[in-house]
Protein backbone atom coordinates (compact mmCIF):
# COMPACT_ATOMS: atom_id res chain seq x y z
CA UNK A 1 0.00 0.00 0.00
CA UNK A 2 1.18 3.33 -0.74
CA UNK A 3 2.09 5.69 2.49
CA UNK A 4 0.35 8.44 2.31
CA UNK A 5 1.61 11.76 4.56
CA UNK A 6 -0.20 14.66 6.19
CA UNK A 7 2.23 17.72 7.28
CA UNK A 8 2.42 18.14 10.92
CA UNK A 9 2.70 21.71 11.88
CA UNK A 10 6.02 22.03 14.56
CA UNK A 11 5.27 24.44 17.33
CA UNK A 12 6.68 27.75 16.80
CA UNK A 13 5.55 28.85 20.35
CA UNK A 14 5.14 27.36 24.04
CA UNK A 15 1.95 24.94 23.62
CA UNK A 16 -1.10 27.14 23.86
CA UNK A 17 -3.33 25.69 27.54
CA UNK A 18 -6.09 23.76 26.57
CA UNK A 19 -9.30 25.27 27.99
CA UNK A 20 -9.96 23.59 31.37
CA UNK A 21 -12.43 20.81 31.50
CA UNK A 22 -15.90 20.94 33.11
CA UNK A 23 -15.98 19.21 36.47
CA UNK A 24 -17.50 15.71 35.50
CA UNK A 25 -14.89 15.36 33.38
CA UNK A 26 -11.78 15.94 35.49
CA UNK A 27 -11.78 12.38 36.73
CA UNK A 28 -11.11 10.93 33.06
CA UNK A 29 -13.24 8.37 31.34
CA UNK A 30 -16.66 6.57 32.41
CA UNK A 31 -14.33 3.30 32.74
CA UNK A 32 -10.97 3.10 33.50
CA UNK A 33 -8.54 0.14 32.70
CA UNK A 34 -6.29 -0.05 35.66
CA UNK A 35 -2.82 0.03 34.85
CA UNK A 36 -1.75 -3.35 33.80
CA UNK A 37 2.20 -4.51 33.61
CA UNK A 38 3.17 -6.55 30.52
CA UNK A 39 6.24 -7.62 30.13
CA UNK A 40 8.49 -6.21 26.91
CA UNK A 41 8.16 -8.37 24.52
CA UNK A 42 11.64 -9.67 22.67
CA UNK A 43 11.58 -7.30 19.45
CA UNK A 44 10.68 -8.92 16.22
CA UNK A 45 9.67 -7.55 12.42
CA UNK A 46 5.76 -6.58 13.44
CA UNK A 47 6.61 -5.20 16.95
CA UNK A 48 6.47 -1.30 17.23
CA UNK A 49 10.15 0.41 18.06
CA UNK A 50 8.07 2.87 19.66
CA UNK A 51 5.42 1.28 21.69
CA UNK A 52 6.70 -1.96 21.52
CA UNK A 53 2.95 -3.70 20.68
CA UNK A 54 2.26 -6.42 17.90
CA UNK A 55 -1.43 -6.53 18.92
CA UNK A 56 -2.56 -3.27 18.15
CA UNK A 57 -6.05 -2.53 16.46
CA UNK A 58 -4.61 -1.03 12.90
CA UNK A 59 -8.04 1.44 13.14
CA UNK A 60 -5.98 2.74 16.53
CA UNK A 61 -2.94 2.81 15.73
CA UNK A 62 -3.12 3.17 11.74
CA UNK A 63 -0.48 1.32 8.90
CA UNK A 64 2.57 -0.37 10.55
CA UNK A 65 5.44 0.58 8.75
CA UNK A 66 8.43 -1.72 7.84
CA UNK A 67 11.55 -1.11 6.36
CA UNK A 68 15.62 0.00 6.93
CA UNK A 69 15.42 -2.56 9.81
CA UNK A 70 12.62 0.11 11.31
CA UNK A 71 9.26 -0.95 12.27
CA UNK A 72 6.38 1.84 13.67
CA UNK A 73 3.35 2.05 13.73
CA UNK A 74 2.11 5.40 11.40
CA UNK A 75 0.03 7.11 14.64
CA UNK A 76 3.28 6.61 16.91
CA UNK A 77 5.07 8.42 14.43
CA UNK A 78 3.09 11.37 14.25
CA UNK A 79 2.14 12.13 17.82
CA UNK A 80 6.04 11.38 18.91
CA UNK A 81 6.47 14.26 20.10
CA UNK A 82 10.21 15.63 19.45
CA UNK A 83 9.78 14.02 15.80
CA UNK A 84 9.48 16.72 12.75
CA UNK A 85 8.67 15.48 9.23
CA UNK A 86 11.67 16.97 7.69
CA UNK A 87 11.79 15.23 3.94
CA UNK A 88 9.85 15.15 1.70
CA UNK A 89 6.31 12.85 1.31
CA UNK A 90 7.81 10.10 -0.35
CA UNK A 91 10.58 9.96 2.07
CA UNK A 92 11.16 8.18 5.44
CA UNK A 93 8.16 7.20 6.52
CA UNK A 94 5.61 9.60 5.66
CA UNK A 95 8.09 12.01 5.80
CA UNK A 96 9.87 11.25 9.18
CA UNK A 97 13.19 10.66 8.30
CA UNK A 98 15.11 7.31 9.09
CA UNK A 99 17.84 8.77 11.18
CA UNK A 100 15.18 11.22 13.19
CA UNK A 101 13.35 8.08 13.52
CA UNK A 102 16.47 6.14 15.11
CA UNK A 103 17.09 9.84 17.09
CA UNK A 104 14.15 9.74 18.96
CA UNK A 105 14.18 6.42 19.44
CA UNK A 106 17.38 6.57 21.64
CA UNK A 107 15.59 10.04 22.99
CA UNK A 108 12.91 8.20 24.87
CA UNK A 109 14.06 4.55 25.28
CA UNK A 110 14.60 5.32 29.04
CA UNK A 111 11.60 7.30 29.81
CA UNK A 112 8.86 5.41 31.13
CA UNK A 113 5.08 5.53 30.46
CA UNK A 114 2.61 6.84 32.81
CA UNK A 115 0.03 4.20 32.23
CA UNK A 116 1.71 0.62 31.55
CA UNK A 117 5.13 1.84 33.48
CA UNK A 118 7.42 0.57 30.72
CA UNK A 119 10.07 2.30 29.11
CA UNK A 120 9.89 4.09 25.33
CA UNK A 121 7.01 6.86 25.74
CA UNK A 122 7.31 8.77 23.43
CA UNK A 123 3.40 10.97 23.73
CA UNK A 124 3.82 14.02 26.52
CA UNK A 125 0.71 15.81 27.12
CA UNK A 126 0.63 19.19 25.82
CA UNK A 127 -1.24 21.27 28.43
CA UNK A 128 1.46 23.67 30.02
CA UNK A 129 2.99 22.31 33.43
CA UNK A 130 1.78 18.52 32.74
CA UNK A 131 4.60 16.04 32.54
CA UNK A 132 2.48 12.94 31.96
CA UNK A 133 4.16 10.86 29.08
CA UNK A 134 2.86 7.76 27.52
CA UNK A 135 2.72 5.29 24.45
CA UNK A 136 0.43 6.19 22.19
CA UNK A 137 -2.19 2.64 22.38
CA UNK A 138 -1.57 3.60 26.16
CA UNK A 139 -2.67 6.58 25.90
CA UNK A 140 -5.63 5.24 24.00
CA UNK A 141 -6.77 2.28 26.39
CA UNK A 142 -6.66 5.21 28.99
CA UNK A 143 -8.73 7.96 27.61
CA UNK A 144 -5.86 10.18 26.19
CA UNK A 145 -7.34 12.55 23.19
CA UNK A 146 -4.51 12.79 20.16
CA UNK A 147 -5.45 15.19 17.55
CA UNK A 148 -4.74 14.72 13.72
CA UNK A 149 -4.49 18.34 12.47
CA UNK A 150 -2.19 21.33 13.01
CA UNK A 151 0.45 20.19 15.33
CA UNK A 152 -0.90 17.07 16.35
CA UNK A 153 -1.27 17.62 20.13
CA UNK A 154 -1.82 14.68 22.06
CA UNK A 155 -3.60 15.37 25.92
CA UNK A 156 -3.70 13.00 29.08
CA UNK A 157 -7.19 12.25 30.28
CA UNK A 158 -6.77 14.82 33.07
CA UNK A 159 -6.59 18.02 30.35
CA UNK A 160 -8.03 16.46 27.20
CA UNK A 161 -10.71 18.20 25.03
CA UNK A 162 -14.25 17.42 26.13
CA UNK A 163 -17.78 18.41 24.19
CA UNK A 164 -19.60 21.08 25.41
CA UNK A 165 -23.30 20.27 23.74
CA UNK A 166 -26.65 20.29 25.63
CA UNK A 167 -27.98 17.36 24.31
CA UNK A 168 -30.79 15.58 25.95
CA UNK A 169 -31.32 11.91 25.46
CA UNK A 170 -34.54 10.19 25.74
CA UNK A 171 -34.79 6.75 27.50
CA UNK A 172 -31.78 4.59 26.05
CA UNK A 173 -30.38 6.59 22.89
CA UNK A 174 -28.67 3.49 20.56
CA UNK A 175 -25.13 4.63 18.57
CA UNK A 176 -26.45 5.32 14.82
CA UNK A 177 -23.56 3.66 13.64
CA UNK A 178 -23.82 -0.12 15.59
CA UNK A 179 -27.44 0.69 17.29
CA UNK A 180 -25.65 -0.92 20.94
CA UNK A 181 -26.55 2.00 23.59
CA UNK A 182 -24.60 4.54 24.77
CA UNK A 183 -23.64 6.93 27.82
CA UNK A 184 -26.13 9.04 29.03
CA UNK A 185 -24.13 12.19 28.81
CA UNK A 186 -20.85 13.00 25.94
CA UNK A 187 -17.73 11.40 27.76
CA UNK A 188 -14.62 9.95 26.09
CA UNK A 189 -16.75 7.21 24.64
CA UNK A 190 -19.73 8.60 23.52
CA UNK A 191 -19.93 11.32 21.41
CA UNK A 192 -22.69 13.72 19.59
CA UNK A 193 -23.02 15.86 16.57
CA UNK A 194 -22.51 19.40 17.85
CA UNK A 195 -24.63 20.36 14.49
CA UNK A 196 -27.85 18.43 15.41
CA UNK A 197 -27.54 17.59 19.12
CA UNK A 198 -29.37 14.49 18.26
CA UNK A 199 -26.60 11.78 16.82
CA UNK A 200 -24.92 9.90 19.73
CA UNK A 201 -22.60 7.37 18.69
CA UNK A 202 -19.29 5.37 19.82
CA UNK A 203 -15.64 6.52 20.00
CA UNK A 204 -14.66 3.70 18.16
CA UNK A 205 -17.58 3.56 15.70
CA UNK A 206 -17.93 6.76 14.62
CA UNK A 207 -13.93 6.69 13.72
CA UNK A 208 -14.21 3.70 11.97
CA UNK A 209 -16.99 5.34 9.68
CA UNK A 210 -14.10 8.55 9.23
CA UNK A 211 -11.33 6.06 8.26
CA UNK A 212 -13.76 4.73 5.82
CA UNK A 213 -15.10 7.29 4.60
CA UNK A 214 -12.41 9.35 4.53
CA UNK A 215 -12.33 13.65 4.58
CA UNK A 216 -14.17 14.20 1.45
CA UNK A 217 -17.36 11.51 2.66
CA UNK A 218 -16.81 11.96 6.17
CA UNK A 219 -20.20 13.67 7.39
CA UNK A 220 -22.77 13.39 9.89
CA UNK A 221 -24.92 10.31 9.80
CA UNK A 222 -28.21 11.81 10.24
CA UNK A 223 -28.09 15.38 9.86
CA UNK A 224 -25.27 15.27 6.42
CA UNK A 225 -23.79 18.31 8.19
CA UNK A 226 -19.57 18.19 7.21
CA UNK A 227 -18.18 21.64 8.60
CA UNK A 228 -19.58 21.99 11.96
CA UNK A 229 -19.10 18.28 12.42
CA UNK A 230 -15.64 17.58 10.95
CA UNK A 231 -14.48 20.29 12.97
CA UNK A 232 -14.98 18.88 16.10
CA UNK A 233 -14.65 15.14 15.46
CA UNK A 234 -10.94 16.80 14.98
CA UNK A 235 -10.92 18.73 18.00
CA UNK A 236 -12.06 15.67 19.81
CA UNK A 237 -9.22 13.35 18.47
CA UNK A 238 -10.87 11.34 15.40
CA UNK A 239 -8.46 10.37 12.84
CA UNK A 240 -10.39 11.60 9.35
CA UNK A 241 -8.01 10.35 6.32
CA UNK A 242 -6.80 13.26 3.29
CA UNK A 243 -7.63 10.29 1.00
CA UNK A 244 -9.81 8.93 -1.28
CA UNK A 245 -13.03 6.69 0.60
CA UNK A 246 -12.58 3.12 1.02
CA UNK A 247 -15.13 2.02 -1.67
CA UNK A 248 -13.52 4.17 -4.06
CA UNK A 249 -9.73 2.50 -3.63
CA UNK A 250 -8.21 -0.49 -5.32
CA UNK A 251 -10.83 -0.54 -8.19
CA UNK A 252 -13.84 -1.68 -5.78
CA UNK A 253 -15.90 -0.40 -8.07
CA UNK A 254 -14.26 -1.36 -11.49
CA UNK A 255 -17.05 -3.73 -12.38
CA UNK A 256 -19.92 -1.01 -12.33
CA UNK A 257 -18.18 0.67 -15.33
CA UNK A 258 -17.65 -2.34 -17.69
CA UNK A 259 -20.20 -2.01 -20.34
CA UNK A 260 -22.30 -5.14 -21.28
CA UNK A 261 -21.05 -6.65 -24.49
CA UNK A 262 -22.69 -9.96 -25.71
CA UNK A 263 -25.52 -10.91 -27.50
CA UNK A 264 -28.17 -12.46 -25.54
CA UNK A 265 -30.64 -13.69 -28.00
CA UNK A 266 -32.22 -16.90 -27.16
CA UNK A 267 -30.73 -17.89 -30.90
CA UNK A 268 -27.25 -16.14 -31.52
CA UNK A 269 -26.96 -16.13 -35.08
CA UNK A 270 -23.46 -14.69 -35.46
CA UNK A 271 -20.71 -17.43 -36.53
CA UNK A 272 -18.12 -15.82 -34.34
CA UNK A 273 -19.73 -15.81 -31.01
CA UNK A 274 -22.02 -14.01 -29.03
CA UNK A 275 -18.95 -11.64 -28.33
CA UNK A 276 -18.86 -10.62 -31.61
CA UNK A 277 -19.56 -6.93 -32.00
CA UNK A 278 -18.96 -4.58 -35.05
CA UNK A 279 -19.77 -0.85 -35.27
CA UNK A 280 -21.77 -1.42 -38.63
CA UNK A 281 -23.25 -4.50 -40.71
CA UNK A 282 -25.41 -7.66 -38.80
CA UNK A 283 -22.79 -7.73 -36.08
CA UNK A 284 -23.52 -4.47 -34.72
CA UNK A 285 -24.14 -4.91 -31.08
CA UNK A 286 -27.51 -3.02 -29.80
CA UNK A 287 -27.69 -2.50 -25.74
CA UNK A 288 -31.08 -2.13 -24.14
CA UNK A 289 -32.46 1.45 -23.99
CA UNK A 290 -33.64 0.94 -20.80
CA UNK A 291 -31.64 -1.26 -18.90
CA UNK A 292 -28.33 -1.63 -21.13
CA UNK A 293 -27.95 -4.94 -19.19
CA UNK A 294 -28.88 -6.86 -21.96
CA UNK A 295 -27.75 -6.50 -25.99
CA UNK A 296 -28.42 -8.24 -29.35
CA UNK A 297 -26.78 -8.01 -32.80
CA UNK A 298 -28.32 -6.09 -35.46
CA UNK A 299 -29.70 -9.53 -37.35
CA UNK A 300 -30.23 -12.21 -34.55
CA UNK A 301 -33.31 -9.74 -33.51
CA UNK A 302 -33.91 -8.43 -37.52
CA UNK A 303 -33.33 -5.13 -36.74
CA UNK A 304 -33.03 -2.86 -39.05
CA UNK A 305 -29.92 -0.81 -40.73
CA UNK A 306 -31.53 2.40 -39.75
CA UNK A 307 -31.95 1.74 -35.96
CA UNK A 308 -30.14 3.12 -33.30
CA UNK A 309 -32.28 1.71 -30.57
CA UNK A 310 -33.50 -1.48 -29.29
CA UNK A 311 -35.50 -2.86 -26.10
CA UNK A 312 -34.79 -6.44 -23.99
CA UNK A 313 -37.90 -8.45 -23.61
CA UNK A 314 -37.85 -7.77 -19.93
CA UNK A 315 -38.33 -3.34 -20.73
CA UNK A 316 -40.41 -3.63 -24.05
CA UNK A 317 -43.66 -1.80 -23.36
CA UNK A 318 -42.65 -0.40 -20.28
CA UNK A 319 -41.91 3.22 -21.52
CA UNK A 320 -38.40 3.22 -20.07
CA UNK A 321 -36.44 3.45 -23.18
CA UNK A 322 -35.33 6.93 -24.25
CA UNK A 323 -37.10 8.49 -27.14
CA UNK A 324 -34.95 7.87 -30.39
CA UNK A 325 -34.36 9.05 -33.65
CA UNK A 326 -35.03 5.88 -35.77
CA UNK A 327 -37.23 2.68 -35.59
CA UNK A 328 -37.15 0.68 -32.32
CA UNK A 329 -37.32 -2.90 -31.60
CA UNK A 330 -37.40 -5.26 -29.21
CA UNK A 331 -37.02 -9.23 -28.91
CA UNK A 332 -39.92 -11.32 -30.23
CA UNK A 333 -42.56 -12.30 -27.39
CA UNK A 334 -42.43 -15.13 -25.77
CA UNK A 335 -45.23 -16.91 -28.29
CA UNK A 336 -42.94 -16.63 -31.26
CA UNK A 337 -42.46 -19.41 -33.50
CA UNK A 338 -38.92 -20.33 -34.50
CA UNK A 339 -40.35 -20.71 -37.88
CA UNK A 340 -41.89 -17.00 -37.64
CA UNK A 341 -38.48 -15.59 -36.15
CA UNK A 342 -36.64 -17.44 -38.86
CA UNK A 343 -39.29 -15.95 -41.88
CA UNK A 344 -39.38 -12.48 -40.22
CA UNK A 345 -35.66 -12.27 -40.43
CA UNK A 346 -35.50 -13.70 -43.73
CA UNK A 347 -37.63 -11.27 -45.00
CA UNK A 348 -35.36 -8.50 -44.29
CA UNK A 349 -32.07 -9.80 -44.88
CA UNK A 350 -32.95 -12.09 -48.08
CA UNK A 351 -29.44 -13.60 -48.36
CA UNK A 352 -28.67 -14.91 -44.78
CA UNK A 353 -28.23 -18.27 -44.31
CA UNK A 354 -29.62 -19.63 -40.72
CA UNK A 355 -28.80 -22.21 -38.96
CA UNK A 356 -32.27 -24.16 -39.84
CA UNK A 357 -31.75 -24.40 -42.95
CA UNK A 358 -29.15 -27.43 -43.53
CA UNK A 359 -26.25 -26.25 -46.55
CA UNK A 360 -26.87 -29.13 -48.26
CA UNK A 361 -30.26 -28.10 -49.05
CA UNK A 362 -31.18 -26.31 -52.03
CA UNK A 363 -34.27 -24.74 -52.77
CA UNK A 364 -37.00 -27.05 -54.48
CA UNK A 365 -37.30 -26.08 -58.05
CA UNK A 366 -40.59 -24.52 -59.41
CA UNK A 367 -42.04 -27.39 -61.63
Amino acid sequence: MELRSRRRKMPQSPPAQCPPAPPEEQAGPSRVPPPRKRKRPVPKEEVCRLCWRADCDPEVVGQLCRQKGLCVHENCLYHATRLGQKGADEEGFYGFLFPDIRQELKRVAQKRCCICRLRGASVACRRRRCRRIFHFPCGSERGCVSQFFGEFKSFCWKHRPVQRVRAVQQDETPCLICQEVVAGRPCYDTLVCPACASAWFHRRCIQGQALRSALHYFRCPLCQDVPTFQAEMFRLGIKIPDRDAAWEEDGAFADHYQRHSSCDASQCLCPVGREQAEVNGPWRLLLCGSCASRGTHQLCSGIGEDADSWECSDCSGTGTAPPTQGPSHSTPGPGTSAEEEEARILAGHPGTQLPSQPLSQKPAEPH
